[in-house]
């Protein structure tokens, strides 16, 4: 915490008068910062590559510089991004929550809106133009065959488990045996957009005021994937399934609002969307897979939900499908 604060000090010129670590994210290490004015900070000190660090807080300005609430970033006294020598960045702090509470009320359109604005914006990004793909290539299922048969051999070697191995090891073979009901939903997949996207817009990186988005944080470097799995990420996150029925209808108000932000979205990419957060889940050995020493309260919860929300969607994919297809037309 030293040389968080000397660094704020003398690369940003920030006199901090407290700074507190947030218990928050895998890949950094986080701090609260009040400065002597009273303002509030984020300062986030990385572990891994920074240029890849350097390009994600690119692609975080270029949505920024197209309307998308995203938190600004500090830059240094010399105009960096990132102080090398600690090395980390400073951001302005969020007032809010994330929307790890789930989905409910307002929130499917506020969401929907904010997430249609940006990839209406990153669609412009230079790093990749959109492009159309064959949508089974979502998951691999050759691939997931051989992640479950390994989690599955594992769990099962060994002589001691804890009550989460025991059941991880239960919920992969259910999973590994449904695999082949994935490949189906895949191979009925049209053509689906693959462009920019955040890459990484799960809940904990959504933040909330009230039934606002406050800001979009923590992108991933500019790269290519499914659009629609970047909307499913959200919209079908276990932790809004778990709250009740209410998320189908609320999807269908997520979709709405991201079409009037998003004009130009294909309908197949909306309607296809809880299809391919069913494929892609069951083809997940996340987290089922992490080491104990990992495994969290939360993350146990976690691990719980979205291994049953994925047997759900699988039930009623093509109940849902049919509600998303009438509500879009």
């Amino acid at each position: 915490m030293e040389r968080v604060v000397e660094a704020l000090g003398a690369s940003y010129g920030v006199r901090a008068v407290e700074v507190t670590e947030i218990l928050a994210g895998t890949a950094t290490s986080n701090y609260r910062v009040v400065d002597e004015g009273g303002r509030r900070w984020f300062a986030k000190v990385y572990r891994g590559e920074v240029g890849r660090e350097r390009a994600a807080i690119g692609l975080a300005e270029f949505a920024m510089q197209g309307g998308v609430p995203v938190a600004e970033v500090r830059r240094t006294l010399d105009g960096r991004v990132i102080d090398e020598r600690v090395p980390m960045s400073l951001w302005e702090f969020v007032d809010g929550e994330t929307a790890e509470g789930g989905l409910v009320g307002a929130r499917w359109a506020a969401v929907g809106g904010v997430l249609g604005r940006l990839h209406r914006r990153l669609a412009e990004h230079p790093a990749a133009a959109p492009t159309v793909r064959a949508g089974v290539g979502v998951r691999g299922v050759v691939r997931s065959r051989r992640q479950f048969d390994r989690v599955i051999d594992d769990y099962a070697s060994r002589a001691v488990r804890s009550p989460f191995e025991s059941w991880a090891l239960e919920a992969a073979r259910e999973r590994r045996a449904l695999l082949g009901r994935a490949q189906a939903v895949l191979d009925e997949l049209p053509d689906l957009t693959v462009q920019v996207v955040h890459g990484d817009l799960a809940a904990p990186n959504l933040m909330m005021c009230g039934d606002e988005v406050a800001a979009v944080i923590d992108f991933q470097p500019p790269g290519p994937r499914f659009m629609a799995w970047e909307i499913a990420r959200i919209g079908c996150d276990p932790r809004t399934l778990m709250l009740g029925d209410g998320w189908v209808d609320g999807l269908g108000e997520l979709l709405a609002a991201y079409r009037e932000e998003h004009p130009a979205a294909r309908p197949d990419d909306l309607v296809s969307t809880v299809a391919v957060g069913c494929a892609y889940t069951l083809g997940s050995t996340f987290p089922l897979a992490e080491p104990q020493e990992a495994v969290t309260p939360s993350l146990e919860l976690y691990a719980r939900a979205r291994h049953e929300t994925a047997l759900m969607m699988l039930e009623r994919l093509d109940e849902v499908q049919e509600t998303l297809r009438e509500s879009l037309s």
